[in-house]
């Protein structure tokens, strides 16, 4: 079965520290660009971070630069989104996705995983 999932999400307090990971199973995600999108409800899906499949070009949104870093490891087939510094407007549901290119539509889609920022 072809999927990919995150993990890492949680609880944290803002000015804190999250590191979400998505893995990839049934397939190899060294052949794509890697996404990552949050969606809070109510609210339209939003491109937070991407990464090339070499790894050499990632790029951000506004609202996460300098804050949000993302990366991957090919031989272990996950993508990282470490985000730093975080503010209760993050708050959302992240999903990961897989496409042939940071601005093409996704192939794969993950479940997603909820983080809260909150005291």
């Amino acid at each position: 079965q072809l999927q990919l999932v995150e993990s890492g999400g949680g609880l944290v307090q803002p000015g804190g520290s999250l590191r979400l990971s998505c893995a990839a199973s049934g397939f190899s995600l060294n052949y794509y660009d890697i996404g990552w999108f949050r969606q809070v409800p109510g609210k339209e899906r939003e491109g937070v971070s991407c990464i090339s499949s070499s790894g050499s070009i990632p790029n951000y949104a506004d609202s996460v630069k300098g804050r949000f870093t993302i990366s991957r490891d090919n031989a272990k087939n996950t993508v990282y989104l470490q985000m730093n510094s975080l503010k209760p407007e993050d708050t959302a549901i992240y999903y990961c996705a897989a496409s042939l290119g940071c601005g093409a539509s996704p192939i794969y889609w993950g479940q997603g995983t909820q983080v809260t920022v909150s005291s």
